[in-house]
């Protein structure tokens, strides 16, 4: 209470300096339209706005107050609603429904003033006392920023006396504890966040500034929209939040639009009150910002009410309008509307002295009666009065229709009936409202449903409205979409983007992106100490690929195994399948090397097996030489298993074979070596080593050497053997399809069993190197031997460097090599003598040269 009392102190202190400077008629606090009834309804109405004039020659701008057309709307709305009721037999029969209108000013105390001569009935009010003959007050009706609401609200609610504020819901005053007699007739504005992020997402924008009303509307909106921002990857740019009772000269007015200014941003949402300081502020500065995109809502709409709209910067803004039914009376009441028809409206008497040039007298403040029909309120511009239904002025025509249903409720079970005749009239306490006015539910004549219980008005569908420049120099609003949040997530918006004209020197789509889309084939990288927005884009890694834009090249996507990307990393292309094909060149090459040598060896063993009798066949045991042909021809044609596409068989076979025939070569060549150190021995240590090369005790070491490498083989296949197997790293492209060893270890194995025999070979020959006799091929043998051991040392380090197919190529290669060398160094020689010297290949020049014994 002493917070009330020293209110109403700076009230009365206020009230008399603003006497002192209000000229009579045009405009005062105690401003009143009345029209008696049964019942009447108070309502507090914005009707005033600030405005800016600039000085000629100065750069200040006179603000000052003036009556706003557009918001006269609401008392049009009230003024249907009240002679739409009283002339229904259905609602309050032999009843009727009065109004008085007070205007609703920006500041508490001018507003409190009048809304203390509506308690007390007194210019001069007294708290607490009820001067008025007669109490006919049921509701009283407010649209005022929720502050003053609040005040209006405790002091109503003391007597409980139904208060409906038609202006956008406030959370804060939807507390049955604080305010027990309040109602919002606005829905909650849960989904105005979700509606506006999805439009931001929709043309793919994620740079936005704020510039938001410091107040607590503007703070839960914002605590709402960041979160939605968020999960959308949409970041704030800058926020400005503008305090709502600051006046504003030019020099603290860049304080606030220089961060806009500065800021490249191209998308900013508004959200506040027009008429607050906000609304003042881009009234200043109303052509600093074309070229920018604004998303606001449709208490924004009077801002563009510009005299050059094509150079205003609203032009192309995108306004979110509560979604309602349409009055099909209201364009024609509006028709009607003259101060001739309601000559004690002062409000619009001063309306028509503005607009239509109709005087007003001073003595009695009324139009004169010459002028009072002149003009119409429908043939002004829209951006000064609207023939379309405002959300406020449909809120004011429904907070009518619940007050009179609520009072029909009450006069047909009459409950609670207070005087049931008091001169012709049945009088209701206004507290008694309250417990119907929180369950009332009914449907205006629009068709849409009413309550006034905001738990069952969660969400609201929107029209989104774009500022159109058609004819040139005009603004004109057109309905370009809608959102739904009773829809399923991507179908709440509906947008026809053609229909958008965007602002002035845009001719299409602009985008607001702190940083270009990446485009396909690369991906964000974000920067330093910056937005989420704000990133470079980086070529996605090797086999790596994106194909979408913004959000969605956050990373690269990995090609699948037997995929891999393009150079362009855009897409993802199926690899060829790959191996040492006999169609490829090298394979050619190989296959038909290997068919030669083979041939060759074939026709040496059938040349040794003609001149069998020969001296150099039988020299050093012709039965080894053909095991030794023999086992290098299965050398060279093992190269076969190893050209064209692997199957389980041939894998198991190429390690095999190999292994075998050329342990076979190996030891036939050790055996040979053998043969020779026993020949010569025999000869020099006598009659009883003769018979030793004879009996066939070298060529025993062949079955040994290669029943170690079968047994080796066995404990190969069984443990881990040789398998197909797939490699898709090595060659970009392709699938290279091998035989995987199975066991590394038991490969290398392999090759060090053959090793041995290989360097062992090598020693006893070039042990035997200078023994002598006519046919030693002991010198053969030994470099036979180091051509073998020295392509497969080369082998080891050449094998571990190829990939893929080559390391085929490199082992066939070294096959081939390797038993090239063995077929040359020791049977060139020999058919050297069979078919270029044969006169040496005689048993006579052999006993000339040595004679066995």
């Amino acid at each position: 209470m002493p917070t009330l009392i020293s209110f109403f102190l700076m009230l009365k202190l206020s009230m008399i300096q603003y006497s002192l400077v209000m000229p009579r008629c045009l405009k005062s606090l105690t401003d009143n339209v009345y029209q008696d009834g049964d019942m009447m309804i108070n309502v507090f109405l914005p009707l005033y706005t600030f405005q800016t004039n600039p000085t000629e020659g100065r750069e200040n701008k006179d603000i000052h107050q003036r009556l706003n057309p557009n918001n006269y709307q609401l008392v049009i709305a009230l003024k249907l609603a009240i002679e739409e009721i009283n002339t229904n037999a259905l609602i309050l029969p032999n009843m009727s429904l009065g109004y008085s209108i007070y205007n609703a000013w920006p500041s508490q105390e001018e507003t409190m003033n009048n809304f203390l001569i509506c308690l007390t009935g007194q210019v001069k009010t007294l708290p607490n006392y009820n001067c008025k003959s007669e109490e006919k007050s049921v509701a009283v009706i407010t649209e005022t920023i929720w502050e003053i609401s609040s005040i209006i609200g405790t002091v109503l609610g003391l007597y409980k006396h139904p208060q409906l504020t038609i202006g956008p819901f406030e959370p804060n005053m939807n507390d049955p504890g604080k305010f027990p007699s309040l109602y919002q007739m606005a829905s909650k504005n849960s989904s105005l966040a979700l509606g506006m992020v999805s439009l931001i997402t929709y043309f793919r924008w994620n740079w936005v500034g704020l510039v938001i009303s410091d107040d607590e509307k503007g703070v839960h909106f914002v605590s709402e929209l960041i979160p939605e921002m968020e999960r959308s990857g949409v970041c704030v740019a800058f926020m400005e939040m503008i305090p709502v009772g600051h006046i504003f000269s030019v020099t603290n007015s860049y304080v606030y639009i220089t961060p806009i200014v500065r800021n490249s941003v191209k998308l900013v949402i508004i959200y506040g009150i027009t008429d607050s300081s906000l609304g003042v502020l881009f009234r200043m500065w109303r052509h600093s910002y074309t070229g920018r995109i604004w998303v606001t809502t449709s208490k924004w709409e009077a801002i563009s009410a510009m005299r050059h709209f094509i150079l205003d910067s609203f032009h192309g803004a995108l306004i979110f309008s509560q979604h309602h039914g349409q009055i099909s009376n209201f364009k024609k009441f509006v028709k009607a509307v003259s101060p001739s028809k309601y000559p004690d409206d002062i409000f619009l008497a001063r309306l028509w002295e503005v607009y239509f040039g109709c005087a007003m007298s001073n003595v009695t403040c009324k139009s004169l009666k010459q002028c009072s029909s002149r003009g119409s309120l429908e043939f002004l511009p829209w951006y000064h009065f609207d023939t379309v239904m405002s959300d406020g002025s449909y809120h004011v025509y429904n907070a009518v229709y619940a007050v009179a249903h609520t009072l029909d409720k009450m006069l047909v079970h009459k409950v609670n009936v207070q005087g049931m005749k008091n001169h012709g009239r049945i009088n209701f306490p206004p507290w008694k409202l309250n417990h119907i006015l929180k369950t009332i539910q009914f449907t205006n004549p629009s068709g849409d449903p009413v309550t006034l219980n905001p738990s069952k008005n969660v969400y609201v569908e929107y029209d989104i409205l774009n500022f159109w420049n058609f004819p040139q120099g005009l603004g004109y609003k057109v309905k370009v979409g809608m959102f739904s949040p009773y829809l399923p997530p991507g179908q709440q918006l509906s947008l026809s983007e053609e229909s958008i004209e965007w602002s002035t020197g845009l001719g299409q789509t602009p985008m607001s992106v702190c940083s270009e889309s990446c485009v396909p084939g690369f991906r964000k990288s974000l920067q330093i100490d910056m937005a989420l927005c704000c990133f470079d884009c980086t070529l996605c890694p090797e086999n790596e690929i994106s194909n979408g834009t913004g959000k969605y090249v956050d990373h690269c996507v990995k090609c699948a195994n037997e995929q891999y990307a393009n150079t362009e990393r855009t897409h993802c292309l199926q690899k060829t399948v790959t191996y040492l094909d006999y169609a490829d060149p090298l394979g050619m090459t190989l296959a038909c090397l290997s068919l030669c040598f083979s041939t060759i060896t074939i026709l040496v063993f059938v040349a040794f097996i003609k001149y069998q009798k020969t001296p150099v066949v039988k020299a050093n045991n012709s039965t080894l030489t053909y095991i030794l042909l023999i086992s290098l021809t299965f050398c060279f044609l093992c190269s076969f298993l190893f050209i064209g596409q692997p199957n389980t068989a041939t894998c198991i076979l190429q390690q095999t074979t190999f292994g075998v025939v050329f342990t076979v070569a190996v030891s036939t060549i050790l055996a040979k070596t053998i043969t020779v150190i026993l020949a010569f021995k025999s000869t020099t240590l006598g009659r009883s080593m003769r018979g030793f090369p004879r009996s066939g005790s070298p060529k025993c070491i062949i079955p040994v050497c290669t029943l170690i490498q079968i047994i080796f083989h066995g404990i190969w296949l069984v443990t881990s053997p040789p398998f197909v197997d797939e490699d898709v790293h090595s060659e970009h492209g392709q699938i290279i399809i091998f035989c995987n060893k199975g066991s590394a270890t038991a490969f290398y194995c392999n090759l060090g069993y053959l090793g041995a025999l290989s360097i062992g070979s090598f020693i006893v020959a070039f042990l035997a190197r200078n023994l002598p006799d006519t046919f030693n091929e002991a010198k053969f043998l030994t470099f036979s031997m180091l051509v073998f051991c020295s392509v497969w040392i080369a082998f080891l380090p050449v094998y571990h460097s190829t990939k893929g197919s080559d390391m085929v190529a490199v082992e066939v290669f070294s096959i081939l090599a390797s038993s090239a060398g063995i077929l040359g160094c020791i049977f060139i020689p020999k058919c050297y003598i069979i078919f270029v010297t044969p006169e040496n290949n005689s048993l006579k020049v052999m006993k000339h040269r040595f004679q066995w014994k």
